[in-house]
């Protein structure tokens, strides 16, 4: 299930870093400090990347599906 941009204000932070993810490989890290960052995994030549996307909420989760 796609997030909402309610839920991704309300999460908070807990005892260890947690992804939550959106679709198509767009997920929300959230640390041990509270920082928010949206992260893009994918596949390139059978090899997984990830891509750092910006930071919540600088970046909205509309603008990070854009991106």
């Amino acid at each position: 299930m796609a997030l909402t941009e309610l839920e991704v204000h309300s999460i908070k932070a807990i005892d260890k870093q947690k992804k939550f993810f959106d679709e198509k490989g767009l997920f929300l890290l959230v640390t041990l400090t509270g920082g928010k960052y949206w992260r893009f995994k994918y596949r390139f030549n059978h090899k997984e990347k990830l891509l750092g996307l910006g930071v919540y909420p600088d970046t909205s989760l509309s603008e990070a599906r854009i991106k």
